[in-house]
């Protein structure tokens, strides 16, 4: 299937392997930077959706080289879930077209009935998808809480605890976190395996980055997962059992994590989230801006 790409003369194509994480980074942050502004994808968050013990690198992904070096890659992630970036000294050349293709071949062959992808509205890729006849799933956006800015505490309802998640607080982290996305999220379960590589093998990982809100008998119902990502502290998920929510779990789990991400040496703080969660409004009341809006765009096959 990677012999499909029909590339301009000089480029080559092959499966990608593990070691290829860096390269892929550097494609993905040169198109960031030109699309946005600002460069939010980092090494690790490749290797640690790349080592899921269910996915296969090779199988999943294809990488275009301009001799050794990597110039623009695609990877189905599961389901109708892809990725594919192209560096903006190679566009126009009919790379993103080939890529499209090959992703909905990859798709079709695994018996997924539509696929999609992540792009900075208004860019490149948003245009070839349209043209493409991908439609608009959903929307998302980048945020970020300006420097110095504090989000107003508030207090967690009497009998609860927040404190770092250990070891045995991972089935019950990986449960909840499940629950809560797969309310709006149109995927397969994640399973406890693929979430542990995901989240605390993630390159870097610190025990800090993995956070519990107990009730009174000690159920966790509360779970953030927040790291470094330079300089920022990056809040990657946040959810509340369902039956908890609307006692102010959420927001207190907001600010304990822009602390300690502060704490540890971040000087501002940002999130991501999307208009199937309806959760925009809130991170915007808190004193949260809008960085960059970004369309995901989907194909039946």
């Amino acid at each position: 299937m990677h012999d499909q790409l029909r590339l301009p003369a000089g480029l080559t194509s092959r499966p990608l392997v593990m070691a290829d994480a860096r390269a892929v980074y550097q494609v993905m942050a040169a198109q960031e930077q030109h699309d946005v502004g600002a460069i939010s994808i980092e090494e690790a968050d490749i290797v640690a959706d790349w080592q899921r013990p269910s996915y296969d690198v090779g199988a999943g992904t294809v990488g275009v080289l301009d001799g050794d070096t990597l110039v623009a890659y695609a990877e189905l992630m599961g389901g109708s879930r892809s990725d594919a970036a192209v560096h903006p000294d190679y566009r126009g050349r009919g790379i993103g077209t080939a890529l499209a293709g090959w992703l909905q071949a990859r798709a079709r062959a695994a018996g997924a009935t539509e696929i999609g992808m992540p792009v900075p509205r208004g860019s490149a890729g948003d245009r070839l998808l349209a043209s493409l006849g991908y439609a608009v799933r959903w929307e998302s956006w980048e945020l970020q809480l300006p420097e110095g800015a504090e989000i107003p505490a508030r207090a967690l309802p009497d009998g609860y605890a927040l404190r770092e998640a250990t070891p045995d607080d991972y089935p019950a982290c990986w449960t909840l976190v499940e629950d809560a996305f797969l309310e709006w999220s149109e995927r397969e379960r994640v399973s406890l395996d693929d979430f542990v590589a995901t989240v605390v093998r993630r390159p870097g990982f610190e025990s800090w980055n993995l956070r519990v809100v107990t009730e009174p008998a000690g159920t966790v119902v509360g779970v953030t997962q927040a790291f470094l990502a330079g300089d920022e502290g990056y809040v990657n998920k946040v959810a509340t059992r369902a039956d908890h929510r609307g006692r102010g779990i959420a927001q207190a789990m907001l600010v304990d994590a822009f602390a300690v991400a502060r704490a540890h040496g971040a000087t501002r703080s940002g999130l991501a989230t999307d208009s199937r969660t309806g959760a925009l409004g809130l991170y915007e009341k808190v004193g949260m801006v809008v960085t960059s809006t970004w369309l995901n765009r989907a194909v039946r096959l």
